[in-house]
């Protein structure tokens, strides 16, 4: 009987959960799924990670190569992410270029690599004005259940941590660069992101981390990035109904909780990684 009152009225079905404070999945409104997180699983990448969230799946590699500066800025490095959303992942998705959700996805992460300074693109010059870093940053989804910008941020600053960049040095007679695979650093993370995402349900009721399906029958959505200090980086609402700052508040109250949760989560990880190396 619930199998098919789910498919014939899916938004009534939720809506009934939703009364008694509850979802689906038996989740409270505000709690979030579990999160996995495994570091350091792809061995031909500088840096990589893998997040479950949920069913959600996604896994990041980090790929750096040799580049020339922009002449905007010669003294800076750069990074590329690319969010990639295969058929493989859901039925939603076609074979073909990037679609829409894909292509907002990079631009999200792009946006938030820019304005948060995650990694200070100085950090990333090797000889200015001559020879930097680029660091190729795809995350891929293995599973869609939701959310995925989420699973995408967490993949991507537990990749970061995860990266060694291998020492260059300039020959002095060639000017070729010589890289030194056995001599490598870390990369400097200058903030530790994390974004937190909700959904708006009958322009009233917000849940955090919304599944696949709640995404679809919610009237809004927003994600919230913060950082350690817990200082606000980016709101990003996609159209949609309207948010009361009073339910803004809640939501940011709510993304900084979730900050420090998953600081201590990739934290820990990437400590028992290093105590495997």
């Amino acid at each position: 009987m619930a199998a098919g009152f789910k498919t014939a009225e899916p938004l009534e079905y939720h809506r009934s959960f939703l009364k008694e404070n509850c979802r689906p999945d038996g989740r409270e409104l505000t709690e979030f799924r579990t999160t996995t997180l495994n570091i350091g699983s792809i061995s031909t990448a500088d840096g990589s990670a893998l997040v479950k969230l949920g069913n959600t799946t996604i896994i990041c590699g980090i790929k750096a190569e040799l580049a020339n500066p922009t002449v905007e800025a010669p003294g800076k490095g750069y990074i590329v992410p690319n969010v990639d959303l295969p058929p493989l992942c859901s039925s939603r998705f076609r074979p073909g270029p990037p679609g829409e959700e894909a292509q907002a996805a990079s631009q999200f992460i792009a946006d938030v690599i820019e304005s948060s300074e995650v990694i200070k693109t100085e950090d990333l010059s090797i000889d200015r004005g001559k020879l930097c870093w680029v660091l190729y940053c795809d995350l891929m989804c293995l599973d869609y259940d939701g959310n995925i910008l989420d699973a995408c941020v967490i993949a991507l600053l537990a990749a970061l941590k995860n990266t060694r960049l291998p020492e260059v040095t300039i020959n002095k007679e060639t000017s070729a660069p010589e890289v030194n695979l056995e001599k490598r650093r870390e990369l400097q993370i200058h903030k530790h992101l994390v974004s937190a995402s909700f959904c708006i349900f009958d322009d009233s009721i917000l849940i955090a981390d919304p599944t696949a399906e709640e995404e679809t029958l919610s009237t809004a959505h927003l994600t919230v990035v913060t950082d350690e200090d817990d200082r606000l980086c980016s709101v990003h609402k996609p159209g949609g109904t309207s948010l009361s700052g009073e339910r803004l508040q809640e939501c940011i109250s709510r993304a900084t909780t979730r900050q420090r949760e998953i600081q201590k989560l990739i934290d820990k990880v990437a400590h028992s990684v290093k105590k495997a190396q």
